[in-house]
């Protein structure tokens, strides 16, 4: 069924606290990280990835923070969220907007694999005629 106002405003409340949460312990460990860096230390690939994911989510939490101090401005935030779909920090991110993120990601590199493997099929015939 539908869900009444208040629980609605109360869900998405807790959806921007546990954003905010998760921002907070990801940028602890990247500092941590880049404290290990400053150090001498090298990190692994899986840790750079994290680092930098990091790093542009507090990047794009100034424009962000905007909505939510500006009052009456988060009305606007679903109308910038579609003219700009990355806006938002990794961590206040739906389970279904990354399902879908990475859908699409899928059927581009499946096009990309498509358009490959017709250019090596042609290009073999080429070849074949070529010797032929």
């Amino acid at each position: 069924g539908k869900k009444p106002l208040h629980q609605k405003i109360v869900d998405e409340l807790k959806h921007y606290y546990n954003g905010f949460h998760l921002l907070w312990i990801d940028t602890k460990v990247a500092a941590r990280m880049v404290w290990r860096l400053l150090h001498g230390q090298v990190l692994t690939r899986r840790e750079r990835r994290r680092l930098l994911r990091t790093c542009a989510d507090l990047f794009r939490l100034v424009p962000f923070l905007v909505f939510v101090i500006i009052p009456f401005m988060e009305f606007l935030l679903p109308v910038f969220l579609k003219l700009f779909p990355e806006m938002l920090p990794s961590t206040f991110e739906t389970e279904s907007k990354k399902e879908e993120k990475q859908k699409k990601k899928l059927n581009a590199k499946l096009e990309l694999a498509k358009f490959l493997q017709e250019t090596i099929a042609e290009m073999a015939k080429r070849n074949k005629a070529d010797t032929g």
